[in-house]
């Protein structure tokens, strides 16, 4: 049996847990509740946010002394978007879906067993936006880039998934039951899109399709929309375009 591979540096990986922390927060953190999040005490929480504040990659306001994460980040995600080979290749094939839907469209990654948005485009002449933000993550069993991810598990990575995630429900409509979710992820295998309706967040309905080539998982991405704009044929057009898109970009990968 092959020996189980453990973490050069543990402080690392503490550290990434209070920046994970830190990016998923809607406000600055204070160090207790820091501590208390990541599982760690307060004594080594300081010493790690210590260093970071040191080298920028995070933040302490000092009236408060509270933490957010800071300016250093920037260059790196920046980086890492514009040289991401899914990013430049989806980008103008989404631009073109966004002329024709006006709506929230997000493009993302499978990232620790969560989709994280890489990049974001606003509705032009809508009045409602989505709260998401580029960098931020959602768990794949209550978002529509999610679900269309998890169709494309083999069974015994979908049995893994399943037995290491908590159903958390995000509102009354988020699939907490093992069995429902497994048949709604049936229904994506025939359709070839994803829903969340209204699971993730109230009076948001979003339809998501993956970018996958043979066995490579290039990332999802999907059109969100407030719930009440939506009616069965705008939701039938939108699966049509969708899909049409992802053959785009899927056929963009291969050729390219």
């Amino acid at each position: 049996m092959e020996k189980e591979k453990k973490p050069y540096g543990t402080v690392l990986v503490r550290a990434s847990k209070i920046m994970d922390f830190l990016a998923e927060s809607t406000a600055t953190e204070c160090l207790k509740d820091i501590a208390s999040a990541t599982g760690m005490t307060t004594s080594t929480t300081l010493k790690i946010l210590d260093t970071l504040l040191m080298i920028g990659y995070v933040t302490r306001d000092k009236g408060s002394k509270e933490y957010s994460l800071g300016p250093s980040l920037v260059r790196y995600a920046n980086k890492y978007i514009n040289d991401s080979v899914l990013v430049k290749v989806a980008t103008p094939l989404l631009e073109e879906l966004h002329e024709l839907v006006d709506e929230t469209i997000h493009l993302g990654i499978y990232s620790g067993n969560e989709v994280m948005y890489l990049n974001k485009l606003e509705p032009k002449k809508q009045s409602i936006y989505m709260t998401s933000k580029v960098g931020s993550t959602r768990p794949l069993y209550s978002s529509a880039m999610g679900k269309a991810i998890l169709a494309t598990f083999t069974e015994k990575e979908l049995v893994d998934y399943l037995a290491k995630t908590e159903l958390v429900p995000f509102t009354a409509n988020t699939m907490t039951n093992t069995m429902a979710l497994r048949a709604d992820i049936d229904k994506v295998k025939g359709l070839g899109v994803a829903f969340d309706d209204e699971e993730m967040e109230q009076d948001c309905f979003c339809i998501g399709a993956t970018i996958r080539l043979e066995d490579n998982q290039y990332g999802a991405f999907s059109v969100s929309m407030p719930k009440f704009r939506v009616t069965e044929a705008k939701k039938a057009e939108l699966i049509q375009l969708i899909k049409a898109t992802k053959a785009g970009i899927e056929k963009e990968i291969a050729e390219g």
